[in-house]
């Protein structure tokens, strides 16, 4: 059920906001900080508990309703609701501190302050970076602002044009459980198991989603055409996403690649335990790698797509409430 005309005034406005300033910086901390503060408070208690996958699905539903729920009361309230949903929705995007921080090892790169950047890139990713030379810290980037696209901007959009603010501070906390919780180890291959299969869900549209979109913005700007890139079609993006270990994590990745003409993938490190993942995008890449210019332009291309997006999005929900 979509959220109503009450809310949808917050999707343009979060939007301008996410991309004009970032991350809220107010004195209380980001929202996520307490959703990652609760999901510390509450792992030993769910381990003595068995720490199972019914009691990792029980932490789900609990921290759903918990953050749903403020989010809903605050909101709701007179006079000053419209002031915290405001805020939980411009708190609710990451597109703009997403390619902001990505900007930023982008010159630290240039600057050849590969300290620096590695540092900014731990900021993004969970694989190991202290060994990364330059070109592997750039494609790195690549594949982790790509990736991240969907959860930084179109899921949360979607969610908060289906959902409200509670929708999508459903999606976050979320979101979050499977940044924390969420890997194919075996401290969390069970208690996180709830966490990444709810992940999976209520991504899996926005993810899908989120190429069409891309696509669009690249019919509208001329990005692939500046770049050597090309478009395969859906089937061959979705047959390379589909090889990811994540059902969603592949599909802006490989839309990426292939409009930026450049390979994403490939082997990783992750906690010391080397990942094979599949290679995104063009057969052959021809020598293209992953450059200061394709890295910028890869940022443009989010930002433009997130604005695009938006505008889809609230003209969708603006026609099925208005009908």
């Amino acid at each position: 059920m979509l959220a109503g005309m009450q809310w949808l005034w917050l999707v343009p406005a979060a939007l301008v906001l996410d991309l004009a300033l970032g991350d809220p910086r107010l004195p209380w901390r980001h929202p996520v900080c307490w959703i990652g503060s609760w999901l510390n408070w509450l792992e030993p208690r769910a381990r003595r508990l068995g720490g199972g996958r019914a009691v990792g699905a029980a932490c789900v539903v609990l921290t759903v309703l918990l953050a749903s729920g403020l989010v809903w009361l605050l909101s709701s309230l007179p006079y000053v609701g419209p002031l915290f949903a405001l805020y939980f929705a411009w708190a609710g995007l990451a597109i703009g501190s997403l390619t902001d921080t990505g900007r930023r090892v982008l010159r630290s790169l240039e600057e050849d302050e590969l300290p620096e950047a590695r540092a900014s890139l731990n900021q993004l990713v969970s694989r190991e970076t202290s060994a990364m030379d330059r070109p592997r810290l750039k494609k790195t980037l690549a594949d982790t602002l790509s990736e991240n696209f969907t959860d930084a901007c179109i899921a949360p959009l979607f969610w908060l044009v289906v959902g409200g603010p509670a929708g999508l501070w459903m999606h976050r906390a979320v979101s979050t459980m499977d940044s924390m919780w969420g890997y194919r180890t075996p401290r969390w291959l069970r208690l996180g198991w709830g966490g990444a299969r709810a992940d999976d869900v209520l991504a899996w549209i926005p993810a899908r989603l989120g190429v069409a979109i891309l696509w669009l913005t690249d019919r509208l700007t001329g990005t692939s055409a500046r770049w050597q890139g090309s478009w395969p079609g859906f089937r061959r993006v979705a047959a390379q996403a589909s090889g990811m270990p994540s059902p969603n994590s592949g599909w802006s990745m490989t839309a990426c690649a292939w409009l930026l003409g450049a390979r994403m993938g490939g082997d990783e490190v992750y906690f010391g335990e080397a990942v094979r993942k599949p290679l995104l995008g063009p057969d052959d890449d021809g020598g293209r790698v992953w450059d200061g210019p394709r890295l910028s332009a890869l940022c443009q291309l989010m930002t433009q797509a997130s604005c695009i997006g938006a505008c889809l999005m609230y003209a969708a929900a603006l026609l099925i409430v208005l009908a």
